[in-house]
């Protein structure tokens, strides 16, 4: 880890009350920890609102069964191929597949990808999770 600062910071009671609760809720093994992830998840957020390069996953579950889905996915996939670097499918039963697709590139275009993917008839459900390339965060 590079050098290390200490820091400190005046709160409200209440609200230090609420974050030591949410601590104890978390993995983290002190409040640096859980702090550092705050402000790391808060870079990745700004990189996305500046539409900075980005990574993330878009993960669907749908019925493969529904009229022309699977083609209607795939062709979407092939007009954005720039961006997708692996996609993962998987049968999650006779009629229900999971997909999981990771992608790079500018948020908007991942973003417009999610809702596209997500707004065909007999994708059940379809949700992007926001990653960083690092190049930030390091």
């Amino acid at each position: 880890m590079a050098d290390l600062v200490r820091v400190s910071f005046t709160i409200d009671a209440e609200l230090y009350r609420k974050m030591e609760r949410l601590l104890e809720r978390t993995p983290h093994a002190n409040r640096s920890e859980f702090i550092r992830d705050l402000v790391r998840a808060r870079l990745v957020e700004e990189d996305w609102k500046a539409d900075e390069e980005a990574v993330g996953t878009i993960t669907m579950v749908y019925n493969h069964e529904t009229r022309r889905l699977t083609d209607k996915l795939t062709s979407l996939q092939h007009e954005h191929h720039h961006a997708i670097m692996a996609t993962t499918h998987v049968h999650l039963d006779h009629h229900l597949c999971a997909e999981m697709i990771m992608v790079r590139g500018r948020p908007r275009i991942i973003e417009e990808l999610a809702d596209q993917l997500g707004q065909q008839k007999g994708v059940l459900h379809a949700s992007l999770s926001m990653g960083s390339t690092g190049k930030k965060l390091a």
